[in-house]
């Protein structure tokens, strides 16, 4: 019986798993810090089983390794070039739902030399966004079309009912992985210009984007777009966009968090002398005791005291007397703590994935805009939304690489035929499907 590996049983692995233990005949393991998580993923099925691993462990973790016939890594993306490492050393195919970096890539001609497969970036965001979008590129090509502009919008966020909290946002994903992104540059192309955004600028340059059938959401740069002209192959188009989706008010508000510091992953100096998170605030500002916290912040600011965005820091806590987390030494660790207590889904709340794509389609007597929409609703009391569509895409990607369906060799994201279409395809079959829509557009 061929073995999966999957490392890592957090927020998003429950899908992937469940989903190779009821639809396949291979067995999976888990190796998780938490074996508890593990097991309970597992529940007792005959097919699987846990292991508890440090992923620091180098050793134990090259055996589980060397024992797979594929590894599926859910780690923090930090890790992936290592498992990698271990991945070629011993001749095993891999895939993450993660971004390639620099050092990933460098290994494509080594894993196609040894005729390994390493699949990044199959998930929802990055994954089934590319996937889907390549499907619709492909076809227009097919037809003797060009891609005049390309725009995506992606957003994982609390569903309307469950939108009851003033930040207008509650935690699907890693949560220190929504913060993290909330510091990266931008790039991208817009009408044949190309727009740069600095980290600290991000939430200035947000936009209202209307999705039809839900509703309005801001709407800000995801990343660097640029690379995926090449990537997806239309150097002809002049526009190149991808974005992301937040509920109204969530810009502003971190732009601001941002300003105050608590993005900041610099160790805190004398830390030991705060007791609350009003103590660090104050800190962060330069704030004496004497004065009047609330006053010295707007002022920081240059908000109003009765600002919405004041208000929601005050819900938030960071004006409170709340004590801080212990073992969390940066602004940014420590409100992480916070924000996982504050903004979290309550049991049988769902969470809601909207991914929105936008094309101008020129063919030799007609002009054609096609949008393709897809809105997927978590299960209450089961699994998110998000969970599913980051999941399940590397579980079925998993399958067909062990069923020899998909065989191209080195390090790849999921934009080939071969790739996508068995993908999607199955993601059909279980209920993940894409509204398009096809409008002529005049000259």
């Amino acid at each position: 019986m061929k073995e999966i590996l999957v490392l890592g049983a957090g927020m998003v692995s429950k899908p992937l798993v469940r989903y190779i233990l009821e639809q396949t005949d291979y067995f999976v393991k888990i190796a998780t810090r938490t074996i508890s998580k593990a097991e309970k993923i597992i529940d007792s099925h005959p097919h699987g089983e846990a292991h508890e691993l440090d992923v620091h462990d180098n050793i134990k973790l090259e055996k589980l390794i060397a024992k797979s016939d594929i590894v599926v890594s859910l780690l923090p993306y930090t890790y992936h070039v290592r498992v990698a490492h271990y991945c070629l050393k011993h001749r095993k195919h891999m895939i993450t739902t993660s971004y390639v970096n620099k050092e990933m890539q460098e290994l494509d001609k080594k894993a196609k030399n040894m005729k390994i497969l390493i699949l990044n970036e199959c998930g929802l965001d990055p994954g089934i966004d590319h996937m889907s979008a390549m499907r619709i590129i492909h076809k227009i090509k097919d037809n003797n079309g060009k891609i005049k502009g390309f725009s995506s919008y992606c957003g994982a966020l609390p569903s309307l009912e469950a939108n009851n909290n003033p930040m207008g946002y509650k935690f699907s994903w890693s949560p220190r992985g929504v913060l993290l992104a909330s510091k990266n540059s931008a790039r991208y192309l817009k009408n044949g210009k190309e727009i740069k955004i600095p980290g600290e600028k991000l939430f200035e340059h947000y936009t209202i984007k209307k999705i039809d059938g839900i509703g309005h959401f801001e709407n800000y740069p995801n990343r660097d777009s640029i690379p995926y002209i090449q990537k997806y192959g239309i150097p002809e188009t002049q526009t190149m966009y991808r974005g992301t989706l937040r509920h109204i008010g969530w810009c502003e508000t971190m732009k601001k968090i941002a300003d105050l510091g608590y993005l900041d992953e610099t160790k805190i100096d004398d830390l030991e002398k705060l007791v609350s998170y009003r103590d660090l605030t104050r800190k962060l500002i330069k704030n004496s005791k004497n004065n009047d916290l609330k006053k010295d912040l707007a002022r920081y600011l240059n908000i109003e005291t009765y600002s919405a965005v004041m208000k929601k820091i005050e819900w938030l806590g960071l004006l409170s007397n709340k004590k801080l987390p212990e073992n969390q030494h940066s602004p940014l660790d420590i409100l992480n703590t916070l924000a996982i207590e504050k903004l979290r889904f309550e049991n049988g709340e769902r969470d809601m994935v909207i991914l929105h794509h936008e094309f101008t389609a020129e063919y030799p007597s007609k002009k054609e805009h096609i949008t393709s929409t897809m809105i997927e609703y978590g299960i209450p009391y089961g699994d998110t939304a998000v969970a599913r569509t980051v999941g399940l895409p590397a579980a079925i990607a998993t399958k067909m690489i062990l069923e020899e369906k998909i065989e191209t060799p080195g390090v790849h994201i999921p934009i080939t035929r071969e790739i996508y279409n068995p993908i999607l395809d199955e993601l059909e079959h279980i209920g993940i499907v894409f509204n398009e829509k096809t409008e002529a557009e005049s000259s």
